[in-house]
């Protein structure tokens, strides 16, 4: 069986926008904190090795990446990427695949990618996001990996169309705090370990506090979200990594010849033990995985 057709299984569970330019640089150890003076903000992760640049899933932000891109060093120097409508990026008036990742190879253009192409590693809608990056600007990616999603339109949204609405039920004008933020979740939201990642989206500002996702336009371009959008026949013809979550049902044996139809020199890899959030869930293989993905000889 050849690489494209390989399923590897390794032993392996989840955890209104600021104005342009209103957050300064910082610099933290190995770790800058870029500036938001453009439509996406960014944050780097150390000064050598590889460029690798996450895209997050909905409701996260490039920083759910920082212990995975920490890990990585010093093979790999990342950037973390907040998609448009989350983190500090730029709010759309609409969703749409194309338009996300124009922007964000707009940002890689200017700034990592400008001396070549980088690899990008994509989460859930990062995921969709990273495809079609790859799709519309193959010169600027050279390696590409796809965790727990797969280029198709349609599957269950339930689960996130009720978490955007536990967020949206919260007047965040009235909360005292981030424990009385935890408390009201708790009444749609049971796990712990999903309300702290969603009320990562949480800010203070002016005395009350908001939210950092445009949960108004997530919720209703729910379905554009699930989505995923013509491609005209482009295809991608470098190393791809597929990585799903053993217990995950977003990545099927159905998919497969569609992902390779488009990245035809695909790799899968299944996670054992492990959900729709890999990279949380089983940090360590998710880790060594991407590693050798990343710094395998040219093939």
């Amino acid at each position: 069986m050849d690489a494209a057709h390989e399923d590897q299984r390794h032993g392996s569970r989840l955890p209104a926008p600021a104005p342009w330019g209103a957050h300064p640089s910082a610099v933290l150890g190995s770790v800058l904190v870029s500036t938001a003076t453009a439509p996406i903000s960014t944050t780097a992760v150390g000064d050598a090795g590889v460029p690798v640049v996450f895209l997050h899933g909905l409701f996260g932000q490039g920083r759910n990446f920082m212990q995975i891109a920490k890990a990585l060093q010093p093979e790999a120097r990342s950037l973390l990427v907040d998609l448009p409508n989350h983190g500090r990026s730029v709010w759309t008036e609409r969703f749409e695949y194309d338009e996300m990742a124009d922007l964000v190879a707009e940002a890689l253009a200017t700034g990592i990618a400008a001396d070549g192409p980088v690899h990008v590693v994509g989460h859930s809608m990062g995921g969709k996001v990273a495809m079609v990056l790859a799709l519309r600007h193959p010169d600027l990616v050279d390696r590409l990996a796809v965790v727990d999603i797969a280029p198709t339109s349609g599957g269950s949204l339930g689960e996130f169309a009720h978490l955007l609405d536990a967020l949206a039920a919260i007047d965040t004008s009235t909360l005292s705090g981030r424990v009385e933020a935890d408390e009201r979740l708790a009444e749609r939201v049971d796990d712990p370990r999903v309300r702290g990642f969603l009320l990562q989206n949480l800010r203070p500002e002016g005395g009350t506090f908001r939210w950092l996702a445009n949960l108004e336009l997530l919720r209703n371009e729910l379905p554009a979200i699930g989505g995923f959008p013509a491609t005209g026949g482009a295809t991608f013809d470098h190393p791809v990594l597929w990585v799903a979550g053993e217990r995950s049902d977003y990545v099927r044996p159905e998919h497969g010849p569609l992902m390779r139809g488009l990245f035809p020199r695909t790799t899968l890899v299944t996670v054992r033990d492990a959900g729709h959030w890999v990279h949380s869930e089983q940090p360590e293989t998710f880790v060594s995985t991407l590693r050798a993905f990343l710094v395998a000889p040219a093939r």
